[in-house]
């Protein structure tokens, strides 16, 4: 995976949640997301 800052990351995750097309890309993001203790959303 390429490198991306904070809020590409979460950007993406959000549109691979949208499309739901490749569940396997989200939850790499998903994992990178946790790995650096972001919040992708705002009420979790």
């Amino acid at each position: 995976m390429k490198i991306m800052s904070n809020e590409m990351l979460i950007v993406s995750y959000r549109d691979a949640l949208k499309s739901g097309k490749d569940k396997e890309w989200a939850q790499l993001l998903k994992d990178e997301i946790e790995k650096r203790g972001l919040k992708p959303f705002k009420n979790k």
